[in-house]
């Protein structure tokens, strides 16, 4: 979540008027996060958080993103759920943004997950890929291998102020990627971005997931990728083979990885730290001064990008080959 668009109480309380969400009390932006302007908003009601969605967001996406969210829940999941409008449309628009509301998710994110918070991590993040089986919609992933050098090229002119040497390492991984990535993997949708951050817990039980703005159809096990680099790396950035065992027993304990995806999971974390690299030294070269935005040191993937480089099968992520499926 992030601010880029700011928006005035009078322009918010006429976008309201189209809602039957009561009284607008107060409402503040959200500065985590790198992606859409996000602003909690308080009423006479409850809570609940408006998103305005930025460039980077394909209008035509927000049908998928909202109608997942929606099928999610209906199958328990834990997430948020759109809000209509008074027409029945979930989108509207509010500072020339598509913008939508949905309803506010108790908890909080942990700031340094601990390995019970993986397994349940794992646990949840199968439910979800079982729960999308079945959603009938389907989002090309323009994140995946064939959007990383349009987004390459747009930052390779930079890349060599943030570490000498960068440009020519990241050429290198993206021809490998290129002629090398899966493809005969099973699909369905995947959140692609669940980071701690869009994870929440009361106590320490798992209440809900959120910002399925990157949700796509892809690979099931590159979602398990993700998750690894997201939560499974320390503050000194080795990796934590207890954190690692954990996520992956909890997965399985719900979707058993097959032995394929098991065979794959190093390409696709090592992929996964190249893209999440991308997008951090994009928006580490591009994000314009004055937004209230945490940017985030894409030098954090590229150490995990070495780190996946070295790993030569997933019982090095702490994954138990016996009884995986063929």
């Amino acid at each position: 979540m992030a601010v880029y668009t700011d928006i005035n109480e009078i322009d918010l309380a006429h976008f309201l008027k189209d809602y039957d969400i009561g009284e607008l009390l107060s409402y503040k932006g959200i500065a985590e996060g790198v992606e859409n302007s996000n602003y909690l908003l308080h009423t006479s009601t409850g809570s609940y958080i408006l998103t305005l969605y930025e460039k980077r967001v394909n209008s035509n996406d927000l049908p998928f993103f909202l109608g997942l969210m929606r099928h999610l829940a209906g199958k328990g999941i834990s997430c948020p759920l759109p809000v209509n409008q008074k027409s029945g449309s979930s989108i509207g628009e509010l500072a020339g943004r598509p913008a939508a509301i949905v309803t506010f998710l108790e908890g909080m994110w942990m700031r340094r997950p601990t390995v019970q918070h993986c397994y349940a991590l794992g646990e949840a993040l199968a439910g979800m890929h079982v729960a999308g089986g079945d959603f009938p919609m389907r989002r090309r992933n323009a994140l995946s291998v064939e959007g990383w050098r349009p987004l390459w090229d747009n930052s390779k002119a930079g890349a060599d102020r943030v570490e000498p040497g960068l440009g020519k390492e990241t050429e290198e991984d993206l021809a490998f990627f290129e002629a090398n990535w899966p493809s005969h993997l099973p699909h369905g949708v995947i959140h692609a971005d669940l980071f701690p951050d869009n994870v929440f817990f009361l106590g320490s039980k798992l209440s809900g997931l959120i910002d399925f703005y990157f949700a796509c159809t892809d690979l099931l096990a590159y979602d398990v990728a993700v998750c690894l680099n997201a939560w499974c790396f320390e503050k000194d950035h080795s990796f934590n083979l207890t954190k690692g065992t954990a996520l992956l027993r909890g997965y399985n304990s719900i979707r058993p990885l097959s032995a394929d995806e098991a065979a794959s999971l190093p390409i696709l974390s090592r992929g996964s730290a190249l893209r999440f690299m991308l997008t951090r030294l994009y928006d580490w070269l591009n994000t314009p001064e004055g937004s209230l935005v945490v940017k985030k040191d894409p030098m954090e993937y590229v150490r995990r990008m070495r780190f996946h480089r070295q790993i030569k099968s997933a019982e090095e992520y702490g994954l138990a080959l016996e009884g995986q499926k063929a």
